[in-house]
């Protein structure tokens, strides 16, 4: 699983943004479940969520957040 450096960095090559409060968000309940904590926001409605709460180009940083975790 990347850490937010990776997940920044992956962010700013493709979106030319880093993004770290929308990492933060997606694996806030890591520090609670471990890597269980894919089941809470890794989905499309934690997306969707993101899309919401800061808008386009954030939920794109959400997509590939998670496409990376399922990666790796």
């Amino acid at each position: 699983m990347p850490d937010l450096k990776t997940h920044c960095s992956d962010c700013l090559q493709e979106l030319g943004k880093g993004f770290s409060y929308v990492h933060e968000w997606l694996d806030e309940f890591f520090k609670y479940t471990g890597p269980d904590h894919r089941g809470y926001r890794h989905n499309q409605k934690g997306i969707e969520e993101v899309k919401r709460k800061w808008g386009d180009k954030a939920a794109g940083a959400a997509e590939i957040h998670i496409k990376m975790d399922e990666k790796g």
